[in-house]
């Protein structure tokens, strides 16, 4: 039984030791073995078609005689063109780009019974590892394959454009040379006018801001037969992945899109007026840059005035207040090409959503509109009044500030004491008690720059409930009845010849109280008093003596004199 087994076993190796030394089974024609197909086969080599790939030409035997790796260059040649041994120019005929072959081609179809020198021995069965790379035909033009429309597309890319756009550049096999999105940075230029590889002067035609298309183009649109010198090899396809990001024109002015203008618009801004706005700024992608709304504060500036961009200069003129309007800007009219640095990029178009929240001009007065007026209205507010008044005041938008009728009580003051805002003075004058009317106030004539907010508009909603009427200019108390010919005998009353000054305000608080006498309205009494009192003690000693007192009706005096 063992001798049985080792016969066998001697019999096998008789068997394969004859297989390897038999001669080479004679090949018909060529052979080919697919080590690798690519998922995705967008296009399959056809006869006329120009090819660069890789191998490594082996014996039967697997030693290598020749090898495109060994070089460091691929083999470039058009198929079907008797350019190549003719099994191989049958073998790369149905080839899609990364597809790997083994093909083995009998010497009929390769060198024949005369070989090639010293390298491929005459009768010769050649192996050849294949792998394609590109794949190109002299009639091809650009490819564009568009992956991603935005949903609106209001303008698409025409000659003499100024694009600014991001790309990765592969060669076909995906081997990756160049990209925009690495250097962190679009890149900038004009379509159509011969600054970029023709290819991609026409594959960037037609395209809106936000597409993103596969742009693929032959050497003859590329680098043609030398390549770039560095990563782009000659005769190479080029794929582009381009995502548009930016498009305006030198012609190019403002536009204003998306306005909504209030039904009651009875004044429109022009150059030199002083607008308050707020505003979301964006690249024509959507990329945000900059927002009042994240400051909690408009922006305020003059228009027209050289004080913003340019394009904001004029997309500000013509605005109503509370109106919302988006302003695009070419950088031409804004940034240009520098930019602001990190926020806002060179050659950069500007998106602004705007909305109005006031404006005025420094010419402004204040606006007066009388709501209700009472029938009867026998006298009305003057300079000197004490006038008591009710109020709701608000911004220009609506927004409230305050109100006398969350306190419960009237705002009093009187007119012309610098009490007020100017611009309130002018709108509480010639009011009848009952009279209700709206004010516009412009902020030089309010609270001014350093307002809550600054150098905002202000509506005041007032109603006057009360008024006293003052004084004639220049007094501060009056007579209501002749003046007694012993007035200073009468304010001596422990007859010492001299006035004190308690002696003073008693005597003259008692004149006002029996109605003699009139002080001022709407000021502290006492203080009143003290004034009149020093400007009769001329001397300042504290006391006034008869010879320092006197009428005001005696002398050129001030306010504050009998």
């Amino acid at each position: 039984m063992i001798q049985c087994v080792h016969r066998l076993l001697c019999l096998s190796v008789l068997v394969a030791f004859a297989a390897c030394n038999a001669p080479p089974v004679p090949l018909d024609d060529i052979i080919i073995e697919k080590t690798f197909v690519p998922e995705q086969c967008g296009r399959a080599v056809k006869v006329g078609d120009y090819v660069r790939y890789h191998y490594n030409g082996m014996f039967p035997d697997g030693k290598k005689f020749d090898s495109s790796y060994d070089r460091g260059s691929t083999y470039n040649v058009y198929v079907g063109k008797k350019q190549l041994i003719e099994g191989m120019d049958k073998a790369l005929v149905g080839m899609c780009v990364n597809e790997r072959r083994l093909v083995k081609i009998p010497p009929q179809l390769a060198y024949g019974n005369r070989g090639y020198g010293d390298i491929i021995p005459p009768d010769s069965i050649l192996h050849f590892d294949v792998l394609l790379l590109d794949v190109w035909n002299p009639d091809d033009g650009v490819q564009i394959n568009t992956y991603y429309t935005p949903p609106i597309c209001s303008r698409k890319v025409e000659v003499s454009d100024y694009v600014r756009y991001h790309y990765n550049g592969t060669l076909l096999d995906g081997t990756l040379f160049d990209s925009s999105h690495t250097r962190l940075r679009t890149y900038d230029t004009y379509v159509g006018i011969g600054w970029l590889i023709a290819g991609m002067d026409k594959g960037l035609l037609g395209m809106c801001v936000g597409e993103r298309r596969i742009v693929t183009m032959p050497p003859s649109l590329g680098y043609g037969e030398n390549g770039d010198g560095s990563d782009i090899p000659g005769q190479a396809s080029l794929v582009f992945d381009v995502v548009l990001l930016d498009l305006h024109n030198p012609r190019d002015g403002i536009t204003v899109t998306n306005q909504k203008v209030p039904e009651s618009c009875t004044r429109k801004s022009v150059a030199g007026d002083f607008v308050r706005y707020h505003y979301n700024g964006s690249l024509l992608d959507g990329t945000f840059f900059d927002s009042s709304y994240s400051r909690n504060r408009t922006y305020d500036t003059y228009v027209g005035q050289g004080y913003v961009i340019a394009g904001m200069d004029e997309g500000l003129i013509g605005v109503c207040i509370g109106e919302t309007r988006t302003i695009t800007i070419p950088p031409h009219l804004a940034y240009g090409e520098e930019g602001t640095g990190s926020k806002i990029p060179g050659s950069a178009v500007l998106v602004f959503d705007v909305h109005i929240i006031d404006f005025h001009n420094p010419s402004d007065n204040t606006e007066v509109t009388i709501i209700y007026k009472p029938e009867v209205c026998d006298k009305q507010t003057k300079k000197g009044d004490f006038v008591k008044y009710h109020y709701n005041a608000s911004l220009m938008d609506g927004s409230p500030i305050d109100s006398t009728y969350n306190y419960g009580k009237t705002y009093n003051i009187v007119l012309g004491a610098n009490q007020v805002v100017p611009g309130m003075e002018e709108g509480l004058k010639d009011m009848c008690v009952g009279e209700r009317r709206h004010l516009i106030i412009p902020p030089h004539l309010g609270y001014g720059e350093r307002g809550v907010p600054g150098s905002a508009v202000l509506v005041f909603d007032i109603e006057l409930m009360e008024m006293e009427e003052g004084l004639p200019e220049g007094y501060m108390f009056i007579w209501n009845k002749d003046v007694s010919p012993d007035l200073f005998t009468e304010m001596d009353r422990d007859n010492n010849k001299q006035v004190e000054p308690s002696e003073f305000t008693d005597y003259i608080l008692q004149q006002v109280n029996e109605g003699k006498g009139r002080l001022a309205p709407g000021f502290d009494p006492y203080r009143i008093i003290d004034n009149m009192f020093s400007n009769q003690d001329r001397n300042g000693d504290g006391k006034i003596t008869e010879a320092e007192f006197k009428l005001k009706a005696d002398e050129a005096a001030t306010h504050d004199e009998l």
